[in-house]
């Protein structure tokens, strides 16, 4: 028998954290232009020590209270575009009352821009929490990514009928990343899940019926014909070694 359960069939799992920068910078395509358009911006302000200047200048004399200081993205990194994003939104007046200041000033997203970055930034805010979760190197997380998975899928078919035509086309976009990378995987991560004394068979319970509807006895039931088959298997195998 070959020494790993299942002959390794189940081990094959891609980064959790790179399968959401998939997903994510998928989404993120539905407001690529106005993204680009705050990135120019923070550019431009950024740009030179008199510009940024002039910058915190206007943000005191409108009495913008933030305190932070704007950042610029590395684009293939979709956490730092988030906090980019988030950190404008709270400089949105300033950025509005610049365009009025200088004539320079050409990349000013418009109010649909910002309308769109807000609501977009709010959904993703979840996953923003569950890169840093994935990213963690000092501890297993296998059991933790499942239930995480699974509050994504609910969201995502949530945005997907939510009214505001942007957020659903940008969630059949993930949505369509999300079955190409975690349909199958997410099954080795419900068993990483089970085994886990603080959510046992409660996680499934709790997220299948949302996520399968009348399916979900079926999905409960594949989950728990696979464990059985690995008791077998590890049974089979302690008794090989025993011969």
């Amino acid at each position: 028998m070959d020494s790993m359960l299942s002959n390794g069939s189940m081990i094959h799992m891609c980064c959790c954290a790179h399968i959401l920068n998939l997903i994510v910078k998928e989404g993120m395509k539905v407001i690529g232009e106005g993204i680009q358009k705050i990135r120019d911006s923070v550019q431009f302000w950024m740009g030179t020590p008199k510009r940024w200047e002039k910058f915190e200048e206007t943000a005191r004399q409108l009495r913008n209270q933030t305190g932070k200081k704007l950042l610029l993205d590395c684009e293939t990194r979709w956490n730092s575009t988030f906090l980019m994003l988030n950190t404008a939104l709270e400089y949105k007046d300033v950025f509005n009352r610049l365009k009025h200041r200088e004539p320079k000033y050409k990349c000013l997203p418009s109010e649909l821009d910002w309308s769109l970055t807000k609501e977009i930034c709010t959904r993703l805010e979840m996953f923003y929490k569950a890169t840093n979760l994935f990213s963690g190197t000092k501890y297993p997380t296998a059991n933790l990514c499942f239930p995480v998975v699974c509050e994504i899928k609910v969201a995502l078919d949530q945005w997907r009928v939510c009214g505001i035509e942007r957020i659903e086309n940008m969630a059949a976009d993930m949505l369509v990343k999300y079955e190409k990378y975690w349909s199958d995987v997410h099954v080795l991560m419900a068993v990483a899940a089970i085994l886990d004394p603080r959510y046992k068979f409660d996680v499934l319970d709790c997220y299948f019926p949302e996520i399968y509807g009348q399916n979900s006895d079926l999905e409960v039931e594949r989950i728990l014909g696979l464990c059985r088959k690995f008791v077998e298997e590890y049974e089979e195998e302690e008794r090989e070694k025993e011969q």
